[in-house]
């Protein structure tokens, strides 16, 4: 059986299905997983085996045999622990075939084959009874079913059904329930993740105002959530406008209804402001009584506990429909609703005298549908576009080089995805601009998106939209002028890499025939760049557990190593590095670089060399990133933005994913003492967009 896999074409800047072989995809699966993260995450681990331990001895002093229902076993750890701490048997439900066979090596070489039986279905389909695959109903139920938004993974319909069909009615469950909590707060950081702001130029004709459509300004945007590393979001970047507070809880030794429904709880503003953001988070209680609890809850909210870092469970940043202004001391409403897999919120003003009868009214009014996008711009920007999109300073690098190259006789062609530089170059007094969307799905008609955003501004007849891509552009489109001034920020939907917007330099390239003696390319030129950092605790990821509570799960690691050989530990993958700090061991360094004002050439572009090691610290990889030089004195860079030199400290761009391409070393746990220089080897394949790269310490 072949798989297909959806993958980025840097050459055409379009996602392309390619065939894999069958074990691809089961390679993939396992290569990118996060169960080394959640072997390492010590906090959840020992609160597991402590709830286990306790429910286990619930059950023997009421005389009864403990027998355990373990639903998505993964390694097997939770049935190990139940087994260890007394159980009598336990079922380990895996669907994922290859974690279930995994499974089941890690229980017989730790000596509980006898008391534990891997079932590799999902769990609707176990069956109970003599002839089943469990004999009886167990009377413990220990799952691991969450994600951020702790329902997202179908924890609710999972339990829902397991209530009903698999365990007795007054089980024990570990963990007992889940509580969710959450903040309102104002925050224009995380506010332009939503929204477009207005962008502010000075022409020569006076100053200039690009705004966002009415349509854009009243989308209520998307319903997924956007979960990022809150601890790293510093707390001048946002203002809490209310306590924590619970919204909502879960308790799971109950039977669970996973239908939509909605919560309400009332919140008086501890300040004044506006109300953009509400921030989420929960903790599990392991046990009846609350007393062993793992919790999600970010510095600020527990700031004398020590923080246990993870990546499997982060935070939740979700966007009200609208900015609501907000008094201190008038009273709220803000209300969740969910559905079986997400969670929304709305927020309301509370009405004067209201009693039980009209709240629950009111709360009836509120249970609103999930949030549906009618702009089009969510559909086609992420959130850190979004982020890009309102960043000033970037922005002012693109006016300043714009301004310099634009003459009153331009004929301008922008190539970008979703960009603003049209409206600039127009703004900035070119003659002609035409623009080229080239990876647009046709799905979302990002083109009724811009003809919104041309009337809204006015410029219906002064920017022209061209319906086609760069390799198929003729004279006709453009009124067969010479394209004096090619412009491109660049960016492209279909991008996963840092390297893969270099689809500019191959559109250059096609539309070479349309482009005048003197040309002007904007950016001129890219170059990718490079670092050996430390990570803090992003190495976690990929490196193996070994023993995990006196259990041994090197089969695991070892299965993981096995699939990042298949392929991918020879690939860099895309991490935001602001949500993970690392310091940085050498200075960053320039690689490769590629020349837009030329075609892209028919041979490779390789190049090796050494990077020296100017601190101490552990090699866990290479940071790499693009930086485009707009014109001879202006770049932009899509990685390091600064590098404190005493300590190291890097600070990212906020908007980007940047490259890491993590050491074999940390793969294989054998990092080096003290190595004084690592040596590197790149290829950029001009036929296919890529580079491969090794690295020696």
């Amino acid at each position: 059986m072949k798989t297909f896999c959806g993958r980025a074409n840097p050459t055409t800047g379009s996602m392309e299905w390619l065939e894999e072989g069958e074990d691809y995809d089961y390679h993939q699966e396992i290569a990118r997983s996060r169960y080394a993260d959640m072997l390492h995450d010590k906090d959840r681990n020992v609160k597991y085996y402590q709830g286990i331990r306790a429910a286990v001895s619930r059950v023997k002093q009421r005389g009864e045999k403990a027998i355990v229902l373990d639903i998505g076993t993964g390694t097997g750890l939770l049935s190990m622990m139940a087994a260890s701490a007394g159980a009598d048997f336990c079922y380990a439900i895996e669907v994922f075939k290859p974690m279930a066979n995994a499974a089941v090596k890690i229980v017989e070489k730790n000596g509980f084959s006898d008391k534990i039986k891997v079932i590799n279905k999902h769990s609707t389909e176990v069956t109970v009874g003599p002839d089943g695959d469990m004999q009886c109903r167990a009377n413990i139920l220990v799952t691991e079913l969450f994600d951020t938004e702790l329902i997202g993974e179908g924890a609710l319909p999972t339990y829902e059904h397991a209530h009903k069909y698999l365990v007795q009615e007054g089980c024990e469950a570990v963990p007992h329930r889940a509580t969710v909590y959450v903040q309102l707060v104002e925050s224009r950081r995380m506010w332009c993740w939503k929204k477009l702001f207005p962008v502010h130029v000075e022409a020569e004709d006076g100053k200039k105002i690009l705004i966002p459509p009415s349509e854009m300004e009243n989308c209520p945007g998307l319903p997924s959530v956007c979960d990022i590393q809150l601890n790293q979001m510093p707390s001048s970047d946002f203002s809490t406008l209310s306590d924590v507070v619970k919204m909502f809880s879960v308790d799971f030794s109950k039977p669970v209804q996973s239908a939509s429904t909605c919560y309400r709880v009332q919140l008086e503003p501890v300040k004044s402001g506006k109300a953009q953001i509400v921030l989420s988070w929960w903790d599990i209680d392991m046990d009846p009584s609350g007393i062993i609890n793992c919790s999600m809850a970010p510095y600020w909210v527990k700031p004398t506990s020590a923080l246990q870092w993870r990546d499997h469970w982060m935070q939740c940043v979700y966007f009200l429909p609208r900015e609501e202004p907000v008094v201190q001391g008038e009273k709220l409403y803000l209300t969740a609703c969910r559905d079986e897999y997400s969670v929304w919120y709305t927020l309301q003003k509370a009405r004067e005298g209201e009693n039980g009868a009209d709240e629950e009214e009111q709360k009836a009014a509120v249970c609103v549908e999930s949030p549906v996008c009618r702009c089009r711009a969510h559909l086609l920007w992420n959130r850190p576009r979004f982020g890009e999109l309102n960043d000033q300073s970037r922005t002012r690098q693109y006016i300043r080089s714009l301004r310099k190259v634009l003459k009153t006789d331009s004929v301008c062609l922008c190539i970008s995805d979703g960009s603003l530089l049209p409206v600039l170059a127009h703004y900035l007094g070119a003659k002609k601009v035409q623009c080229v969307q080239p990876s647009r799905i046709d799905l979302y008609h990002p083109q009724e998106l811009w003809q919104a955003f041309f009337k809204a501004n006015n410029l219906e007849d002064k920017i022209k939209i061209i319906e086609t891509r760069p390799e198929l552009l003729k004279p006709s489109h453009l009124e067969d002028k010479k394209i004096s001034v090619l412009v491109g920020e660049p960016f492209f939907t279909t991008s996963l890499l840092p390297w893969h917007n270099l689809y500019f330099w191959y559109a250059r390239t096609a539309v070479s025939s349309h482009l005048a003696s003197n040309v002007t390319v904007l950016p001129q030129s890219a170059s990718l760049h490079m670092m050996i950092v430390e990570f803090q605790d992003l190495w976690r990821i990929r490196s193996p557990c070994g023993i995990c509570e006196g259990f041994d799960v090197q089969t695991m690691d070892d299965m993981i190593k096995d699939s990042l050989n298949f392929r991918e530990s020879k690939e860099a993958e895309p991490h935001p590095l602001w949500e993970y700090p690392c310091k940085s061991l050498s200075e960053p360094q320039e690689v490769l670089t590629f020349d837009f004002t030329k075609t892209v050439p028919e041979h490779c572009l390789s190049t090796e060399g050494s990077v020296k090691l100017l601190r101490k610290g552990k090699s866990h990889g290479a940071v790499l990133w693009m930086e485009y030089h707009l014109t001879a004195d202006i770049s932009v860079s899509t990685g390091l933005m600064q590098l404190s030199n005493e300590k190291g400290n890097c600070e990212w761009n906020p908007h980007c994913k940047q490259a890491v391409y993590f050491f074999s070393s940390v793969i294989e746990s054998e990092i080096l003492s003290d190595p004084t220089a690592v040596e590197y080897v790149m290829n950029f394949d001009t036929k296919t967009g890529e580079i491969a790269m090794d690295f020696k310490l």
